[in-house]
């Protein structure tokens, strides 16, 4: 029989060891679930606030081709990290929690601004002359860069909220 040692994050943020058989038991396959759920809500949170980075710098860079990618990145940040959140920090609600809620509402606000700002602009971009075109874009831009920083903002909260 092998043995492994493995260490869980518990609900209460305190890590504890267990020592078993390997293939005996959950405990492994909901480490793989953790794992896969985690390296998703990062990759898509990289992908959504990269882009909306780089697009808010350069105006030339045609935003609409980038939008519908950087919602669905969106909505998987926030499915993901629902199932992070249940799996993790249900049911207790500290100075951690308040970080990481303090994150996902700028988020949340981030994805409001883009698809206000940024989702109606490039809906109504097909057929429209230079004038509202420059005008448009010039929207796209703006709600870009706002996503951008609310955006920053939320890497922040969730990349220092175990500090607290």
């Amino acid at each position: 029989m092998e043995l492994t040692l493995d260490f869980t994050l518990t609900s209460n943020h305190s890590i504890s060891n267990h020592m078993g058989a390997v293939g005996k038991g959950g405990n492994a396959v909901m480490q793989y679930v953790y794992i896969i759920v985690l390296g998703l809500h990062v990759m898509a949170g990289v992908f959504w606030a990269g882009t909306t980075i780089a697009v808010a710098r350069d105006p030339e860079i045609r935003i609409e081709r980038f939008f519908r990618p950087q919602m669905g990145a969106a909505g998987m940040v926030f499915l993901t990290g629902a199932l992070l959140w249940y799996f993790f920090h249900s049911g207790y609600f500290g100075s951690m929690e308040m970080v990481l809620a303090l994150g996902t509402a700028t988020a949340l606000i981030a994805a409001g601004v883009q698809g206000a700002l940024v989702g109606s602009a490039s809906r109504r971009l097909a057929g429209t002359d230079a004038a509202t075109e420059t005008q448009l874009r010039a929207k796209m831009t703006r709600g870009e860069r706002i996503a951008g920083g609310l955006l920053v903002i939320t890497v922040l909260c969730m990349a220092t909220a175990r500090m607290f």
